[in-house]
């Protein structure tokens, strides 16, 4: 009797889960665990065995591997990871170009017990989403302009593919969703794997030509406004390009919904302001810094105020600030103080511990965001623990689970 009620159980819900063994099939982790009424139906399949974590080539969480910029061109997805291994636009300790293979390292044990998120109440390798790791934009190492365009175009190649799975519908209404972007088309979301911070600048002009001006939720402890003159001297076109400069030029260009962005360093309040800065607690040449960063369209958040408004706190500035816009979501590592991540470019004492930034990245649950990097981690000098490539990929954790909860669409009544 009870073998004939697992087996009518079993069939009812291979029935139910046809609709949706196509959207699964292709991207399953490596290591994916069977769920329990699973291996009721299939005995010995709920295995987690040792070389799915160690063996194999490393992505991100054992994703599947798509050569997206290679021979699997024609391939859909929903969030792809892919590497920009650039690191000649830093000022002080160089090493980032090694950051997407570290963090694909840091990531491998992310799907061991299955990817379930507890706090956000969602797995974002079992949401329906199609998520690939699609390997390095290839960069060239001697010749920063040319590696900048290189970047550029590889994510546009990216963001421009159909997405593999449809908008759908708003979940409370159930009126049907109309895409964020400029041509009316549902993007995919990409994630970048730093790098250095240089690689925003070409990023956002990729995301610009599907999105226009975008907002900004910007995790550093430095500004990155600074003018040229000031960061670096510029000596050379080129020269004035760099890790410290990018969001000057993002600016500049009009690539930046200039009031619509945060960066968590010191808040001024202007409800105007779409852009932040979040955990910032770098010195300064003088104040004369910060005019610039207003004239850039930052409000910022320093990374001491989490002492006196809390996570919840700077989890409502941010969310004030960016409201139901459109985002793109930049993170440094060294947002995170140097106890927690050391291998960092530029490091500052001060800053928030991993704890505290994942905290805050799952109080963005909701916002709508478009695309996302994670930057400046350079594992030559990590620990042996590797703290910093898997503080990072935690990170990214909380980052593509925010995505899996919200779609990239709006009710138009």
């Amino acid at each position: 009797m009870r073998s004939h009620t697992i087996a009518l159980v079993c069939l009812a819900l291979s029935l139910a889960g046809l609709a949706h063994e196509h959207d699964h099939a292709e991207q399953m982790p490596l290591n994916y665990v069977k769920y329990p009424y699973q291996a009721a139906c299939y005995p010995g399949d709920n295995e987690v065995t040792a070389d799915s974590v160690f063996s194999g080539i490393t992505t991100f969480a054992k994703l599947p591997w798509v050569q997206c910029l290679g021979k699997d061109r024609n391939e859909a997805f929903d969030i792809a990871f892919i590497g920009a291994p650039f690191d000649t636009g830093t000022s002080y300790r160089p090493g980032a170009r090694f950051g997407p293979a570290g963090i694909r390292t840091g990531s491998r044990r992310l799907t061991l017990y299955g990817g379930y998120n507890v706090p956000l109440d969602v797995n974002p390798f079992l949401s329906g989403l199609k998520l690939v790791d699609c390997g390095d934009i290839p960069v060239t190492p001697y010749d920063n302009k040319y590696a900048i365009k290189q970047i550029e175009e590889g994510h546009k190649e990216l963001l421009h593919r159909p997405t593999f799975s449809p908008l759908g519908n708003d979940t409370v209404s159930g009126k049907p969703l109309i895409p964020f972007s400029l041509d009316g088309k549902n993007h995919p979301r990409i994630v970048t794997l730093g790098g250095d911070h240089t690689i925003v600048l070409p990023l956002l002009r990729s995301i610009y030509s599907a999105y226009g001006p975008i907002s900004v939720i910007h995790f550093d402890s430095h500004l990155d406004t600074w003018k040229p003159s000031v960061f670096g001297g510029a000596p050379s076109e080129q020269a004035a390009i760099n890790h410290g400069t990018y969001f000057y030029w993002a600016s500049q260009e009009g690539l930046i919904k200039n009031g619509s962005s945060i960066a968590s360093i010191q808040f001024h309040c202007s409800s105007s302001f779409p852009l932040r800065h979040g955990a910032i607690r770098t010195t300064l040449s003088g104040p004369a810094d910060y005019a610039n960063d207003d004239n850039s369209g930052f409000q910022r958040i320093e990374a001491r105020e989490i002492d006196t408004i809390g996570t919840e706190g700077i989890i409502k500035k941010i969310r004030e600030t960016v409201g139901d816009r459109p985002v793109y979501l930049s993170i440094d590592i060294d947002s995170i103080d140097p106890a927690f991540a050391p291998a960092t470019g530029t490091p500052e004492t001060g800053g928030w511990s991993t704890r505290e930034l994942r905290t805050i990245l799952r109080g963005l649950d909701g916002l709508y965001i478009v695309s996302a990097d994670i930057v400046e981690v350079a594992p030559a000098y990590d620990t042996n623990a590797e703290l910093t490539t898997m503080a990072a990929a935690d990170v990214l954790f909380e980052v593509i689970s925010v995505m899996a909860k919200t779609s990239l669409g709006k009710v138009v009544d």
